[in-house]
């Protein structure tokens, strides 16, 4: 007889009860993939929240749903904080994904949650994160399919603090390591202390890390957590990207996960994403065909291919993303794919059941959940529409001007997404508009800044 396992709130309780826990984040990714919440007394939590006096949620204001990465509310989204008065929507919290051990906040928590409108029945908020790449992955489940998906992330660590780096404006930071470290071990000295210990309070924390190692750009580290199921990885993801930040922090330094923080390599996160029946037989491998893959898997690969172009926006998502998609930095450039090729932005890797897609266009900035929720859509849309894959590309797709180019700006990937039919009938107009106003807000605010590149060029010289 199997004994019952006691449910995450009860495991709280008992954490709670033996002085363990004091206090519960509440967290909901925003549009930009961060986790934003409050704390909550464990009582607090337990009775009013989750327990028998339970309420519909915790309130939380619509504008995390609306605003740029400096919290800025201009106008435009549907959910226009300002013309509702900054009401609140409700934050359900997801018990599946309570953390009840940070090593890096003693005495906490953590807990996702989904956001609804308050009211009779709650409907999900459409435009949240979480939200979209639930409505794909239902998609799948029509079809007798699940997603598993790992991400890979990279960041720079820098030796300055992050008040003494805004102190500067980010100029004339110090990286943790003078030169390309990588799959260097001992050019990893310097910077060995502050990642072992994130690569252990995550372990400590629930991560299960498969591989960690030094990257191409002095200071760069990756750490590549093992797969899970699709939504499970991109919960994981955020945290990860939160505590690391935070632990960054207690050390005296600071890291970033933005494409690209000056002109060398930059940081990405390349997303890996394989498929399942319901039931786990492996559906992307096929042993008789010539190349090993599936009708689905070519299908699912065409799709990537056929989308890419639409939903860039949704992997690349900042401007600052596009200054990495850029020829010869080591990123895709074109639209293409290939087997073990890393010049192309769709790779084919594995055999069998370790078969998957290796989507390359995604940098460190990119919300995990709208990344996998579009590459799950792209997948779909190859299988509904039955696409033929053409012939992997065998060279360096990088120097090969006959492959498609990929939108090499944010403006022009914002007008391939608001005039993409694919993305109004997989995702909802309501989706595409919000996501537009938030490329439209970071443009706006771009172009009403001055740079360091104009002082340089204009202050003595013009």
């Amino acid at each position: 007889m199997t004994e019952e396992r006691p449910s995450p709130y009860e495991l709280l309780r008992a954490e709670a009860a033996a002085g363990r826990i004091e206090e519960v984040i509440v967290a909901v990714p925003d549009i930009q993939g961060r986790l934003q919440g409050s704390r909550l007394s464990v009582p607090y939590f337990l009775d009013e929240i989750e327990g028998a006096n339970g309420s519909d949620g915790f309130g939380a204001c619509v504008y995390l749903l609306a605003s740029d990465v400096e919290m800025d509310t201009r106008p435009g989204y549907a959910i226009d904080a300002w013309r509702t008065g900054f009401g609140d929507f409700l934050l359900r919290p997801d018990p599946a994904t309570l953390r009840t051990h940070l090593p890096w906040d003693e005495g906490t928590a953590l807990v996702i949650a989904d956001a609804h409108w308050p009211g009779a029945g709650g409907s999900p908020v459409a435009v949240a994160p979480r939200h979209i790449l639930r409505t794909q992955l239902d998609r799948l489940a029509e079809r007798g399919l699940t997603a598993l998906a790992g991400t890979e992330l990279e960041f720079l660590v820098f030796l300055d603090t992050y008040r003494a780096a805004r102190e500067t404006r980010y100029q004339g930071l110090t990286s943790a390591t003078a030169y390309n470290v990588d799959y260097s071990l001992q050019g990893l000295t310097d910077i060995e202390p502050v990642v072992r210990r994130i690569r252990r309070e995550m372990g400590r924390a629930g991560l299960a890390m498969e591989t960690a190692r030094g990257e191409c750009h002095a200071g760069q580290y990756e750490i590549v957590f093992r797969y899970a199921e699709a939504m499970t990885t991109c919960d994981n993801h955020v945290f990860f990207k939160n505590g690391a930040k935070q632990i960054a922090a207690q050390e005296g330094v600071a890291l970033t996960f933005m494409p690209k923080f000056d002109e060398g390599e930059g940081n990405s996160c390349h997303i890996h994403l394989s498929l399942r029946g319901t039931d786990g037989t492996a559906v992307l491998a096929d042993a008789s065909a010539g190349d090993g893959m599936s009708g689905l898997m070519r299908h699912f690969v065409a799709g990537q291919l056929a989308c890419l172009p639409d939903f860039a926006l949704l992997m690349a998502p900042n401007i600052n993303s596009y200054k990495r998609l850029q020829p010869g930095a080591f990123a895709p450039t074109g639209i293409t794919w290939g087997r073990d090729n890393r010049t192309c932005p769709i790779r084919v890797v594995g055999t069998g059941s370790s078969m998957r897609v290796e989507h390359r266009v995604p940098g460190g900035d990119a919300n995990p959940y709208l990344a996998v929720a579009a590459a799950v859509a792209s997948g779909l849309y190859g299988i509904e529409h039955r696409l033929e894959l053409p012939p992997p590309h065998r060279e360096n797709a990088l120097a090969d001007p006959s492959v498609p180019r990929l939108p090499g700006t944010l403006t022009e990937a914002l007008h391939r997404w608001e005039g993409s039919e694919i993305a109004a009938k997989v995702f909802g107009e309501p989706v595409v508009a919000h996501y537009a106003q938030a490329a439209r807000t970071e443009l706006a605010a771009f172009e009403t800044s001055v740079t360091d590149w104009e002082r340089m060029r204009g202050f003595e010289r013009l």
